[in-house]
């Protein structure tokens, strides 16, 4: 009896480009905010030790060079290859991306955030490819073989090509950017992230863009504007603060709460709604941020790296010694001038009732970042069912008995016909969260007890032929 699960398919409208662009946004934010305390460090290090520095120290400056060469891109990389294919995925990652940084003379971080996806890709399309055709006991020589050759490709791959490319398009867009900042346009972008920001695109933009160039400029003039132009605090602080003062009814009672998860928290999607529920305003989002990056470009201020959250903290904490008033005096204006203009909006205003406006705002924000967020985990993740769709076998390595496990009980599922369910190997601290069944060797059981405690855990003496397997594929059978 095979293990089949009727899905009726329901038709449903393709996701829109915005939705698209949020998820590329939301795939980079989840590359780059598990390494967001590596990047701080980073930034401290900076703050201290260069020429420049609090507490200039030539010896322990040699580590900033190094850590945005290698440490940096390397963790990015990892952290994207494991996003695709686990483990295997950020190994493969990590190859390519040496190759990269070796064969360039910029620190790789674009690249980085490009080559560690698609190892990870490479990897997984080869594991599916060889799935159920590898002899039971030849796992370990196949997996280890298989990184090794694949990735020693992609490493001169990188080297050769990917990272040429990447280098002159990072080159392009530096040359239009310092361009802006020579001829005093750069307040201009704002014509680009505050619109962007609304529609859940800043983490595109931010992670993307303004971060790499931004560790770029600081590795060789210890601070950079470009972590100011998208993450100032000041335009939503001074929105959020007109509608305390000229709101109405739920926008009014709310946006105090608001102001201090933005401002001091950092969570900037707090105040969307209220620009959606007023898209007039976007005018003071607008000119707030222009403002905000004028005075400090007049201040020649900038941070030492990307402040995530935005929060007035981050700000501060990541502010060289010298910039401080200019930094808090780009946060300011950029809080009076949003302030001022979204006053004046809210005062001409004459609707009376805007109650439901604002509700209906909350919803709509939700769902736009929420349409975005639908295709990434698509994208990443198998779908849940209620039925048994992912066995995982783990062991010490997760590449030695593990795998050969895994190989026979897939084997032996294909013989009985069960179909439906993914059967993997794994070490025991990487057995993903949505495995339905974990399968482990008695001895192991306590160490997977502590890391899966929800989970059912099935214990055996042997990973090929043991009776708590076969009564495994009696029960699968059975459904």
């Amino acid at each position: 009896m095979s293990n089949v699960t009727a899905i009726t398919e329901v038709k449903k409208p393709s996701p829109s480009a915005r939705a698209r662009i949020q998820a590329f946004g939301g795939f980079l934010t989840n590359m780059v905010l598990p390494n967001i305390g590596a990047f701080i460090a980073w930034g401290m290090l900076t703050a201290l030790f260069i020429p420049t520095g609090w507490i200039p120290n030539e010896k322990l400056a040699e580590i900033v060079g190094p850590s945005i060469t290698y440490l940096l891109p390397l963790l990015l990389a990892g952290t994207g290859g494991r996003m695709i294919a686990g483990q295997r995925g950020a190994i493969m990652g990590m190859i390519g991306a040496i190759g990269l940084i070796v064969g360039s003379g910029i620190p790789m971080f674009l690249g980085a955030m490009i080559i560690g996806p698609l190892g990870g890709w490479v990897i997984k399309k080869f594991d599916k490819s060889i799935e159920n055709k590898v002899p039971a006991g030849f796992e370990m020589i196949v997996n280890n073989f298989s990184i090794g050759i694949l990735g020693f490709l992609l490493m001169i791959l990188s080297f050769y090509v990917i990272g040429p490319v990447i280098e002159s398009a990072n080159n392009f867009v530096t040359s239009a950017i310092k361009s802006l900042v020579a001829i005093g346009f750069l307040p201009l972008l704002s014509l680009i992230n505050e619109p962007a920001k609304i529609l859940f695109l800043n983490n595109v933009i931010d992670q993307g863009i303004y971060y790499p160039l931004g560790m770029q400029e600081t590795l060789k003039e210890g601070k950079s504007i470009f972590f100011t132009v998208a993450s100032n605090p000041g335009p939503g602080l001074g929105l959020l603060l007109a509608f305390s003062v000229f709101g109405k009814k739920a926008a009014k009672r709310t946006a105090p709460g608001a102001i201090i998860i933005h401002f001091l928290g950092g969570i900037h999607e707090l105040y969307f709604p209220y620009v959606l529920m007023k898209p007039l305003t976007i005018i003071a989002m607008i000119a707030g941020g222009m403002s905000g990056i004028t005075v400090f470009n007049l201040f020649n201020v900038g941070l030492v790296a990307g402040p995530s959250p935005g929060s007035i903290f981050s700000y501060l904490a990541l502010t060289p010694k010298g910039n401080f008033l200019g930094v808090i005096a780009g946060v300011v204006v950029a809080a009076v001038v949003s302030f001022v203009i979204t006053s004046i909006i809210l005062k001409l205003d004459k609707k009376a009732d805007e109650e439901e406006d604002f509700t209906s705002s909350i919803e709509k924000s939700k769902s736009m970042k929420s349409e975005g967020k639908q295709i990434l985990s698509s994208s990443l993740v198998n779908p849940t069912s209620n039925t048994i769709s992912k066995i995982s076998f783990a062991c010490d390595a997760g590449v030695g008995s593990s795998a050969m496990g895994a190989t026979t009980f897939r084997k032996r599922l294909q013989k009985k016909n069960i179909n439906g369910i993914e059967v993997k190997h794994y070490r025991i601290e990487d057995a993903p969260k949505d495995s339905d069944i974990i399968v482990v060797h008695k001895d192991l059981y306590e160490r997977a007890r502590l890391t899966h405690k929800d989970k059912k855990i099935i214990t055996i003496s042997n990973y090929i032929d043991d009776p708590n397997l076969a009564q495994l594929i009696n029960e699968l059978e059975e459904r």
